[in-house]
């Protein structure tokens, strides 16, 4: 969540759309696009429909990603993230981490948050949709990619806890070499990364995010 003096910093950042019309999410998009809408009631009694587009795989100059907010199917908006557009009643907060969106969130005035509704054709929609067909098992993949990085973060921590106390200096300041209680050859280091990369991976789907846990794994 932004607090008050980055989320006016967010919001001065955003720029005025130019109008082009949104384009329909693609298959092959999955690994390298984010889309999410939200729909808002308007002046005229009726609803209006905002999307938060991201592509992931592209960025300006300076290798900054940008978030694009479009107004009933045409840009209205677009901000380098992390984004804060401001829409009727609120704000539309947009955040990212090495592993997709880590927030994708309407904050009203009063302070509600409401995540947006992504694409059903993207991989957060599809994400979504096993969660509904499948809650049960959903929840044990959720379950399964938390212990995934705990481990993998237990792993990290003795591994580093152990180089760090190998010089004799520091060993005996400290009290001895401490000797992590699992050691993993390189490739299994490897296998371990991976798999949590794929596990940070799933919660980024949910728009999960632990700056202590996901963060590790990036």
């Amino acid at each position: 969540m932004f607090d008050d003096t980055r989320r006016r910093r967010a919001v001065r950042r955003v720029k005025p759309g130019d109008g082009r019309e949104l384009k329909r999410f693609r298959w092959w998009q999955l690994p390298f696009r984010a889309l999410f809408y939200l729909r808002l009631p308007n002046d005229d009694g009726g609803s209006s429909v905002y999307a938060v587009d991201v592509r992931h795989g592209k960025s300006d100059d300076n290798g900054r990603v940008w978030a694009q907010l479009y107004l009933d199917g045409r840009q209205h908006a677009a901000s380098r993230l992390p984004a804060a557009f401001p829409v009727p009643g609120g704000v539309v907060e947009v955040r990212r981490s090495e592993f997709g969106l880590k927030r994708c969130h309407y904050v009203t005035d009063a302070g509600a948050e409401y995540q947006l509704v992504p694409d059903r054709d993207s991989a957060e929609g599809r994400r979504a949709h096993f969660d509904r067909r499948h809650p049960a098992i959903s929840r044990v993949v959720g379950v399964l990619s938390a212990a995934v990085l705990v481990a993998g973060l237990f792993l990290v921590v003795t591994q580093l806890a152990e180089q760090i106390t190998r010089p004799q200096e520091i060993a005996r300041y400290v009290g001895g070499t401490f000797t992590a209680p699992v050691d993993l050859s390189a490739w299994a280091n490897t296998v371990v990364g991976l798999v949590t990369v794929a596990a940070s991976t799933e919660r980024a789907l949910r728009l999960r995010y632990n700056r202590l846990l996901d963060g590790a794994a990036g």
